[in-house]
């Protein structure tokens, strides 16, 4: 008989090590588009209306969202590591569309891939750290995979940035993306082992619970649970001014007269610190507590987005996306551990699904809402109306109770 699986980041290290290097590899494929793909949609099809440019992100958006949910589900039903191979396998055709992508539709096209594609492996990964971590170290896990992922998102994007600067906005840059699916699908089938066996073994500690279905699942986590609904809305807002600083912020800097190399490093500040932050902040909401990370977070994001859309020169722009990252960092696995907190084991897959949907339907909505207002009333009103619904977002997060561990 063997030995029934054992809890914990060090108990787990080699395999918690390679999914955060997976992670890496998920990022990544994001960070491939974060500096470069506005410019392309005016410069190589012409596309004017913001509203037009960011439809990209809309795509993205919409397709991640609805994936994570079904990536969750389909991580109870037949295990983590089947659902994060199909993820991989499913970005394989993201890089070369993106390169020789003849018209603006096929471009939408790839962002439909790759949101379906980031639905199953950065899911999958989240929920295949949660299960190893075991309940004690949960912020640590949330904090160093995001840490991996947005990271490389911030290494991706400079590098993006910077070859664009030299060599052109296609193909050049997305080279890159080739060599991260490679890796990524390698690492994933022929190193990856499944970890839903932790998960059952963490179930078998707690109390027994009646099985939920998925429709009880989802009005819990969307509604009627005031913590889980609490984190559904913060994460939805938090991806809301992600969604926005990936469209507008180029645009932004771009008319203050920025060139390519500048913009290029402004876009990686925020997901760079925000990355970084996350090693500091995950750990910290396991000794503090999960609730004032994530009030204070939104209301520090708010205010790193005034100050981008106050700015006027690359000191400025700059000094407001440093503040953006770090109230991003206290929230992202803040929220993350919430969930892991507050979900039992036999249904914590799904529940972490239905939150990561509403998290990223804000990037639909923030790409909706900031292109129309920018088309409406320019590009630094409709900054400044994301930061107002952030400060909200942040007032409402009172409501939850504390719900990190005894």
């Amino acid at each position: 008989m063997s030995a029934p699986p054992r809890l914990g980041i060090r108990a787990n290290l080699s395999q918690f090590l390679l999914l955060v290097l997976v992670n890496a590899f998920v990022g990544a494929m994001v960070g491939l588009e974060r500096s470069i793909l506005p410019a392309i949609a005016e410069q190589d099809f012409a596309l004017a209306a913001r509203s037009a440019v960011l439809s990209f992100i809309v795509v993205f958006g919409v397709t991640k969202a609805v994936t994570n949910y079904v990536a969750g589900r389909l991580s109870d039903a037949v295990g983590r590591k089947a659902v994060l191979v199909g993820g991989w396998l499913v970005a394989v055709p993201v890089p070369f569309v993106l390169m020789w992508a003849p018209s603006w539709d096929w471009v939408l096209a790839a962002n439909a891939l790759l949101g379906v594609s980031q639905g199953l492996t950065w899911s999958t990964t989240v929920i295949m750290k949660i299960d190893l971590a075991g309940p004690q170290r949960r912020g640590l896990a949330m904090g160093l995979n995001e840490f991996a992922g947005y990271g490389a998102v911030a290494l991706s994007a400079l590098a993006t940035g910077w070859i664009a600067a030299r060599y052109g906005l296609r193909p050049q840059p997305f080279y890159l993306g080739v060599g991260y699916v490679v890796l990524g699908l390698g690492l994933s089938v022929f190193a990856v082992r499944e970890t839903r066996g932790h998960a059952a073994h963490e179930a078998g500690r707690h109390a027994a619970r009646a099985a939920l279905s998925a429709s009880e699942i989802f009005r819990r986590t969307s509604f009627a649970d005031r913590n889980l609904s609490s984190v559904s809305q913060a994460g939805l807002v938090n991806n809301l001014n992600d969604g926005m600083a990936w469209g507008l912020f180029p645009l932004l800097f771009a008319a203050a007269g920025l060139g390519l190399r500048q913009i290029g490093t402004l876009a990686a500040i925020y997901p760079a610190v925000w990355g970084v932050t996350q090693l500091y902040t995950g750990a910290l909401s396991d000794r503090i507590g999960r609730k004032r990370l994530i009030v204070g977070g939104m209301w520090v994001q708010g205010a790193g987005i005034v100050l981008v859309g106050a700015g006027h020169g690359f000191a400025g722009f700059a000094a407001g996306s440093i503040l953006l990252g770090a109230g991003t960092a206290m929230v992202y696995p803040t929220l993350l551990a919430a969930i892991g907190d507050v979900a039992h084991p036999s249904w914590r897959a799904s529940a972490v699904g239905v939150y990561r949907l509403w998290r990223d339907l804000g990037y639909a909505v923030g790409a909706v809402l900031a292109g129309l207002a920018a088309d409406a009333f320019g590009l630094r009103a409709a900054v400044f109306a994301v930061a107002g619904l952030t400060f909200a977002s942040g007032a409402l997060a009172l409501r939850m109770r504390e719900t990190r561990p005894a």
